[in-house]
């Protein structure tokens, strides 16, 4: 199994810089449509999202967020990010999680096939972190795609573990072919 690091993600992103065509993808527009939906209209104050990438589903959730933090292990990626969504309303933040300065006073974390990439004893570490940086009631948002991969946790197993560890309630959510999509309260 390959080592999930940032040189790993540095690698991807030197050799394409939108490597799982976050622009171009259906699936990609579908689960972003879906993540937006799953909102179900609500305006947020403060975002974290993990995992950014090159900021496609950052430039979507600024549309009902005031303001998004957004987080990425790979420098290049952040770079494309900066010059796709350009706005006031968002900081970009080179971290590798579990580790780092994420901030605090969210009342929204975004976690986009992103958690599954963590080893469990580090997803357990970032949960608890995420306990200490939201707000009480901020809602998290987790969408993974489920098909077979070589990451070192499932789909299922990395959302029952951010659900667990970070004692989100789980509200609801849904499965589709490709991914599965869940949405809890801290």
């Amino acid at each position: 199994m390959p080592t999930f690091d940032r040189a790993y993600f540095e690698a991807l992103y030197a050799a394409e810089s939108d490597p799982w065509a976050f622009r171009s993808s259906g699936y990609e527009h579908h689960k972003y449509s879906a993540t937006i939906a799953a909102l179900e209209g609500g305006r947020f104050q403060r975002c974290l999202e993990l995992g950014c990438s090159i900021g496609v589903l950052t430039r979507r959730l600024l549309e009902h967020c005031d303001y998004v933090v957004a987080i990425d292990t790979s420098e290049q990626a952040l770079a494309e990010a900066r010059q796709y969504c350009v706005s006031d309303c968002v900081t970009f933040r080179q971290l590798h999680l579990p580790d780092g300065d994420l901030g605090r006073g969210y009342d929204l974390v975004v976690a986009s096939e992103v958690l599954y990439y963590l080893e469990r004893p580090a997803l357990i570490r970032l949960s608890h972190h995420l306990r200490r940086v939201v707000q009480r009631q901020a809602l998290l948002l987790a969408v993974h795609w489920t098909g077979t991969t070589n990451y070192p946790l499932t789909a299922d197993e990395a959302t029952r573990i951010a659900f667990e560890e970070t004692g989100a309630e789980w509200l609801h959510g849904k499965t589709e072919p490709c991914f599965r999509l869940d949405v809890g309260r801290f």
